[in-house]
Parts: C-alpha cells; sequence; structure tokens
C-alpha cells in the first residue's frame, strides 16, 4: 500500500470525492433529503474551508518553506504558528469543509458518505508519511508539536 503515499496531490483527491458526490447525487436522487437553508450553511462551509486552506498556505509562504505536500522531506522549516495553532494540516481540514459544503449543497445520503472516504485516504496515504517525514527532519520539535496540536481540530 505504501506506492500510493504521496502519489496524488490532496487537492486532486478532493477534486476527484467531490466528482463521484456530484454523480452519486445525480444518479441515487431517491437518496436526497431536502432542508431549510442548505444554501447557505454550503456556502457558509465551502468559504471556511477555502480561508482554512488560505491561512495554511500564508503561512507556509511565511515561514519560506515548501506548500508542496508530495514532498514533505524538502521542508525547511517546521510550521506551529496562526493557524497551525490549532490543526496540524490546515490544508486538509479546509478541503474537508469544502467537501461537506458540497454534501450539503447537493443533499444527497450517498454524497454525505463519501466524505469520509476523504479523511480515510488523506489520514492514511498523506498525513501518516508526511508526518514520518517531518518527525525524521524536526525530530522531538515535531514530536511536542505533535502531542500538543491534533490533526484535524
Amino acid at each position: 500500500m505504501r506506492s500510493l503515499e504521496l502519489k496524488i496531490p490532496p487537492v486532486a483527491v478532493a477534486l476527484a470525492i467531490a466528482i463521484l458526490m456530484w454523480i452519486a447525487s445525480a444518479l441515487l436522487t431517491e437518496l436526497r433529503i431536502e432542508f431549510p437553508v442548505r444554501s447557505a450553511i454550503a456556502v457558509f462551509l465551502a468559504v471556511a474551508g477555502l480561508v482554512v486552506v488560505a491561512l495554511g498556505v500564508i503561512s507556509f509562504r511565511q515561514a519560506k518553506t515548501t506548500v508542496n505536500p508530495m514532498k514533505p522531506d524538502s521542508a525547511s522549516s517546521l510550521v506551529v504558528g496562526g493557524i497551525y495553532r490549532i490543526t496540524r494540516n490546515p490544508m486538509y481540514l479546509g478541503f474537508l469543509l469544502v467537501l461537506l459544503g458540497w454534501a450539503v449543497f447537493l443533499s444527497n445520503l450517498f454524497a454525505y458518505a463519501l466524505v469520509p472516504v476523504f479523511v480515510i485516504y488523506m489520514h492514511r496515504f498523506q498525513i501518516a508519511p508526511e508526518e514520518r517525514s517531518l518527525e525524521k527532519l524536526f525530530g522531538t520539535e515535531f514530536r511536542a508539536y505533535k502531542a500538543k496540536v491534533r490533526r484535524w481540530l
């Protein structure tokens, strides 16, 4: 299974899940669940997700370290400030919020069921290998950070 680690850009994974959610909601219309203010909730979640992603990217740029999730071993510094005081993975959390917003907008039970697929994939094939690389690079500093800040929220 290590052959899939760090191979697919996280944004591509999120986009693939979003497309699957859309296809599922189009094909499985009997699983649709309408509720009031769903559009407002969807927009709120999506915008919140984009803001969280942007804050993560800005923090990396300010630290002058790579934002390339495919090469965590090329990180030049461990970013622990800003949004990284709240979550170790703001960009992935942001993608998750956007997907949740998309699921709310689609209002389809199968679309909601695909959201955990993103979390499971990201944990196994992106976050776990990233954390191994960061531990090799930053040792005790990363372990201390990991002990203080949760992976998602």
